[in-house]
């Protein structure tokens, strides 16, 4: 009987590795606050330790990137208050892609702000599903969230302008179909910076590379997302999550009168190098395997 039980439970757990669902859970992290900042020029950090967010203010109101968890809502307000902005004049919500890591909250800020929402094409099914239409977590209850309609289209290429600041989306397809690396500029001492936001290059545990029937050109659209990275200048290196480009160790370095640790050009170009090797090495894993 023990040992039925015992074959049972790995099982099980083969089965959730296999479809990610062990690795999405939820990081304490995610929820844990994390003190408001200003990264440089209009850019701030209000997201949690482990979820990014980012307001853009501007004179015409503001714009803010990834609403996170249902949950992170009031988080997110609470810093965007303690930075001295109105979280009621945020005008323009985006995301980095449709996981309910990043968006789930959407609904939440739309109705408490008004904020229209701007939304890559691929990914508007996703959104306005509440997550049931995404490729790989689709079927877990626990990584749906409320349906929300988007305001704006947004493809490949298109800007996204309040006041005087602009953004400019860029497809990087592939950990969902429609994730956005987001560009700007941003000055400070008189210089004008290249922001990068990168979506997310990464390979979920549990990603099919080869016979995605869901996903049938996934890897020819990660091959895609990493040329596009190579192609973007950077000198501000930011992401979804913090993890990607070192927040905490960078924040702790700054200090008055020091250079801003988040200029890191040759920390960018090496996330994407790494990303991208990973990615080689997951989908040659996968076709060596494929009978």
């Amino acid at each position: 009987m023990q040992t039925a039980i015992r074959s049972l439970v790995a099982a099980t757990i083969v089965f959730l590795c296999v479809t990610g669902h062990i690795s999405a859970q939820a990081s304490p992290d995610w929820t844990e606050p994390f003190p408001p900042y200003r990264v440089i020029g209009n850019i701030y950090y209000v997201g949690s330790r482990g979820l990014a967010s980012y307001l853009i203010t501007t004179p015409k109101g503001h714009i803010l990137i990834n609403s996170s968890l249902e949950s992170s809502v009031p988080l997110i307000r609470d810093s965007v208050e303690k930075l001295g902005f109105r979280f009621g004049d945020i005008k323009i919500l985006l995301i980095s892609h449709a996981h309910w890591d990043h968006c789930a909250g959407s609904a939440r800020v739309k109705t408490m702000t008004g904020a229209k929402y701007f939304v890559m094409m691929q990914d508007i099914p996703v959104v306005e599903s509440g997550g049931k239409t995404d490729f790989q977590y689709g079927a877990f209850l626990d990584k749906q969230y409320k349906p929300t309609k988007v305001d704006r289209v947004l493809h490949d290429g298109d800007q996204v302008r309040l006041g005087d600041t602009v953004l400019v989306a860029h497809l990087t397809p592939g950990h969902t179909k429609g994730t956005t690396t987001w560009t700007t500029k941003a000055s400070e001492d008189g210089k004008i910076y290249d922001v990068v936001i990168v979506g997310s290059p990464n390979v979920n545990p549990g990603y099919k590379l080869v016979g995605n029937t869901q996903y049938p050109q996934i890897a020819q659209d990660y091959e895609r997302g990493f040329e596009v990275l190579k192609s973007l200048h950077c000198d501000i290196f930011l992401g979804a999550h913090g993890n990607y480009y070192g927040m905490e160790a960078k924040f702790m370095r700054m200090k008055p009168g020091t250079p801003n640790p988040f200029i890191d050009p040759d920390g960018y170009k090496s996330y994407v190098a790494e990303r991208e090797q990973a990615f080689r090495n997951e989908l040659q894993k996968q076709s060596n395997s494929k009978p």
